[in-house]
């Protein structure tokens, strides 16, 4: 028999209707993150990639190529 659980705060959280009883030795086997199927992260992959067309002090002054604020040094 087994059960899926989730890692909080350290601790395996087996779902409430779980009962083992006190002392039982248990087995714990991580399972591999899917994370390539995930659409969020593959949104965020797609427009997170570099933009050599933008300026190298974009990030700093995005005030000043935004709206004209003076830029930062």
């Amino acid at each position: 028999m087994s059960y899926t659980g989730t890692v909080k705060n350290g601790v395996v959280v087996l779902p409430p209707d779980v009962k083992l009883p006190e002392g039982a030795a248990v087995e714990v086997v991580p399972r591999a993150l899917e994370t390539d199927d995930d659409p969020f992260l593959q949104a965020v992959s797609r427009t997170g990639r570099p933009r050599p067309h933008w300026p190298k002090d974009y990030a700093l002054n995005h005030g000043h190529y935004v709206s004209g604020e003076p830029k930062k040094a």
